[in-house]
């Protein structure tokens, strides 16, 4: 009996798309000499070019979820599938049209992060928030942690013609951002998406 072919339209978690037997256009390959040859990297692409598709595949591969790769190229060439502590931030899917909705969605990563690794938040700066995180995630797990972000520099395109708001936005993800690189020990990985590439934000230099 012939198949129906399905098509992922509109779906950007991985695991659902193998779940729901979608069609795959399967770059895996890329993706394990991507985490076999470097540690850092940046992927610029304009909105819906498949960006978030592809930080939910990094996510469950370092997650060390094998059976979701059955019959694709990285099944055969990555033989450890260790998993790793993962903290995926998706600034995504809302408009930043005041400081409220950053602080929101901060909030939100920030307490989930927490709460999965048994962290009693005393601290009130994102940046001491991530950089605690951080060093627990890797004592608690014994591994070093990746880091996937995606759509990063939202918060300041949707800012674009309102330079306060544009300021505080870049004031506060500059000092997130910048815990990567004094963690730079606990880290195994390190993946940002975004539409530009924007400087002052402690990320590229």
């Amino acid at each position: 009996m012939h198949r129906t072919m399905l098509y992922p339209i509109g779906i950007q978690n991985f695991e659902s798309l193998r779940q729901g037997d979608y069609v795959y256009v399967d770059k895996t390959d890329l993706i394990h000499q991507l985490a076999s040859t470097g540690k850092y990297y940046f992927l610029s692409r304009p909105r819906r070019f498949g960006k978030s598709l592809l930080v939910s595949t990094m996510e469950a591969y370092f997650q060390g979820k094998k059976e979701l790769f059955k019959g694709l190229a990285i099944e055969n060439l990555e033989k450890d599938w260790t998993e790793y502590p993962v903290l995926h931030l998706d600034l995504s899917g809302v408009t930043y049209s005041d400081e409220n909705v950053l602080n929101e969605k901060m909030e939100s990563a920030l307490s989930q992060w927490e709460q999965k690794y048994g962290i009693a938040n005393t601290f009130t700066v994102d940046g001491i928030r991530f950089e605690n995180i951080i060093k627990t995630a890797y004592e608690k797990t014994g591994k070093p942690v990746v880091i996937l972000i995606d759509e990063y520099d939202k918060p300041l395109l949707d800012s674009a013609g309102n330079e306060a708001l544009r300021e505080a936005f870049r004031s506060r993800l500059q000092g997130f951002y910048s815990v990567m690189k004094s963690q730079d020990g606990k880290l195994r990985f390190g993946f940002l998406t975004g539409v530009t590439k924007l400087g002052k934000l402690s990320i590229f230099s």
